[in-house]
């Protein structure tokens, strides 16, 4: 049987393999990585039929790359996409959150303003409600809405009321005590409003945020039954969605967690300067001297 003589192809292909694998060990890493795909091209181009050199050959097309998002362009997976093309549950998810989050922050902001209110009146009692030489005068000089002056006129209202025959089975002190003591539990309820609403919008928006992050999810996975393969065009839209759903859930939540903590340390505060007013309020009305008396 005869042997075939080699091609000459053939031969400088086998002395060009390990002067290429020298050349990849000794060069640095950007140019072996350069060399690489040529060395492939190289590797499975045919040779001419005429017997010509490969260097000849057609060189390789570049990878195709993904066309950069313009700067004016929208986010096809933004928010105001997902407003767009989400359904009745997860808008209404959507929803639902935004308004828990701005309830929040009315909450917080009104009892700041009321906090704020309460300490700029109790500043004026001590400064000047003391000075006075009549109670009734000193209260009627207070603003109408100062929870100091609503704990004044209740003192008043029960030393009045003592004077009937009704009260008189009942110790001046008690009955006086009683009624200051009920205006200033009053006073703490008003100041404590609204703090369950943040404390229920912290409690539940993650987990209503979650909701929508599941329902996102699942949309998700049908896109991708639909398809029948698992593309980033087909699952970036739903997933998106449902990343966007924890993130205002969390938003929501923070805050509200963040300012019920805040507002109950200063309704504290504010409590107990009502309660140093109806303290000395209450020395005042048995007839003493008040508990903390003031310079001239």
């Amino acid at each position: 049987m005869s042997q075939r003589p080699f091609h000459p192809t053939f031969l400088r292909g086998l002395l060009a393999a390990p002067l290429l694998a020298l050349s990849l060990l000794a060069a640095p890493p950007q140019a072996a990585a350069q060399a690489a795909p040529a060395a492939g091209t190289a590797a499975t181009q045919p040779a001419a039929a005429d017997g010509s050199d490969a260097a000849t050959a057609r060189p390789a097309l570049p990878a195709a790359q993904a066309a950069p998002r313009k700067a004016g362009e929208e986010n096809p997976y933004g928010f105001k996409a997902m407003w767009e093309h989400g359904d009745l549950v997860s808008r209404g998810t959507l929803f639902i959150l935004l308004i828990m989050s701005a309830t929040s922050w009315y909450v917080i902001v009104t009892k700041l303003l009321e906090q704020r209110r309460v300490h700029g009146h109790a500043q004026l009692v001590q400064a000047d409600f003391w000075r006075q030489g009549d109670l009734r005068g000193a209260t009627k000089a207070l603003p109408d809405a100062s929870v100091f002056r609503y704990v004044a006129e209740s003192g008043l209202v029960a030393q009045q009321q003592y004077e009937g025959p009704l009260t008189q089975q009942v110790d001046r002190n008690s009955w006086l005590s009683q009624s200051v003591l009920q205006a200033i539990d009053a006073v703490g309820d008003r100041l404590q409003g609204g703090l369950a609403v943040l404390a229920t919008v912290g409690s539940t928006a993650p987990f209503v945020g979650l909701f929508g992050t599941v329902w996102g999810i699942y949309h998700a996975l049908t896109a991708i039954g639909l398809a029948g393969q698992a593309s980033i065009d087909k699952v970036a839209g739903p997933v998106g969605e449902a990343l966007i759903m924890t993130a205002i859930g969390l938003a929501a939540a923070v805050p509200a967690v963040l300012g019920y903590n805040w507002l109950v340390r200063r309704n504290k505060v504010a409590l107990d300067e009502v309660r140093d007013f109806g303290t000395q309020l209450h020395t005042a009305l048995l007839g003493g001297k008040p508990a903390i008396t003031l310079e001239a």
